[in-house]
């Protein structure tokens, strides 16, 4: 679950994380009043769920009250990366003496959280990572003993970190694990973290990633959410509860189960296809669940095809086919579709679906080998090459 900057800078505010002095506003007569309050440089921010906001125009300095309220016009209401600019954060400029990367994020290779440190602050750590990996430092946090203060030395010891900030960075760092740990996030990064004339430290950029799974442990975490951002069919999916993630591709996909379902991501991609899409309808799809997954899948315009791959163990192979025979009929589509069923119920399933002309695969590679050729077949006929 992602959450705004401003957002993000109340929960740091909690853990003890210091961060300039700012608000939010929604009108640039909001935003004029509290540069008056702030009474001194001021920085607009634009509150949307995209990264690269400085570059895209998204962030400017405003010297005077007047500045910020024109400069709050060009970006309130402005399309940022398709985003539509709703509320800016007014936030009192800093002098800044350096500026630091610091993140604690999941390395599943590992099965550990790492803390990733670099003198490289304010770029796109991207760029670090690949002109100067060496720059960056990281700590690999072993989850049996957590974060030891033998281990923070070293990491500063690495930094070459004086000793007149190297207290300073321990407490924050520990803080923002704490945070992490708590909140139950995929991601803390600060960005930059800097250093400022008057030798503190503080976090002039925050984000945070939210476990979704864990949301019914933060319920105070619920209202964060703003769905009017996202994807629109992301929010759809939101709204039907149906797990969904929209890529790049033109081959819908629709599994149940995570895991198999990234699997047929991977079938599609080896085939040489390009998936549009994740999609788990879970354990116990329906008829009607099913449906559902196909009109959402079927909202991306730009598919040339969908592969559905179904487990029957909780899910009935039948109930399945069913779901897709009606939801085909219902939405008229005339893309390929392709269905794997295996399971509960297969033969049953297979024989409804076979009964009304659809192609049936025997198993995932040939399912993925099928749709792949179908859906460039289909893209050719639609002058998609």
């Amino acid at each position: 679950m992602k959450i705004h900057e401003y957002q993000a800078k109340e929960i740091f505010k909690r853990y003890g994380i210091p961060v300039p002095s700012s608000d939010v506003a929604r009108t640039p007569e909001e935003v004029r009043n509290l540069a008056e309050k702030i009474n001194k440089s001021v920085v607009i921010k634009a509150q949307v769920h995209v990264g690269g906001r400085g570059k895209a125009g998204g962030i400017k300095v405003a010297s005077n009250p007047k500045d910020a309220f024109s400069i709050s016009k060009e970006i309130l209401g402005k399309r940022l990366k398709g985003l539509v600019v709703e509320k800016v954060l007014v936030e009192e400029a800093i002098s800044i003496e350096k500026e630091y990367y610091l993140a604690i994020t999941m390395d599943r290779s590992t099965r550990k959280n790492v803390i990733m440190l670099s003198s490289e602050g304010g770029v796109d750590i991207e760029e670090v990572a690949v002109r100067t990996p060496e720059k960056i430092e990281k700590l690999y946090i072993d989850p049996a003993f957590g974060l030891q203060e033998f281990e923070i030395k070293r990491l500063f010891m690495k930094m070459n970190f004086s000793k007149n900030i190297a207290g300073e960075f321990r407490n924050f760092l520990i803080s923002l694990y704490k945070l992490y740990l708590e909140c139950d996030a995929t991601l803390a990064e600060i960005n930059p973290l800097v250093l400022t004339v008057e030798g503190k430290l503080m976090a002039a950029d925050a984000k945070i990633l939210l476990d979704d799974n864990s949301i019914f442990r933060h319920k105070e975490f619920e209202a964060l959410q703003e769905i009017a951002e996202d994807d629109e069919i992301e929010r759809e999916a939101r709204v039907r509860n149906i797990p969904y993630v929209r890529l790049n591709g033109d081959i819908g996909i629709i599994g149940n189960g995570a895991g198999l379902v990234m699997t047929t991501l991977d079938m599609v991609k080896r085939e040489g296809g390009k998936p549009a899409n994740f999609l788990d309808i879970g354990g116990g799809g329906s008829a009607g669940k099913t449906r559902q997954s196909l009109e959402l899948v079927t909202m991306d315009k730009n598919l040339n095809g969908i592969f559905i791959n179904i487990f029957g163990g909780i899910t009935r192979c039948d109930e399945a086919a069913k779901g897709i025979v009606e939801a085909i009929k219902s939405l008229k589509l005339t893309i390929p579709v392709v269905i794997r069923l295996i399971g509960t119920r297969e033969n049953e399933g297979r024989k409804l679906l076979e009964d009304e002309g659809y192609e049936v695969g025997r198993d995932m590679n040939e399912g993925a080998r099928k749709i792949v050729e179908l859906a460039g077949a289909y893209a050719k006929g639609r002058g998609r090459e």
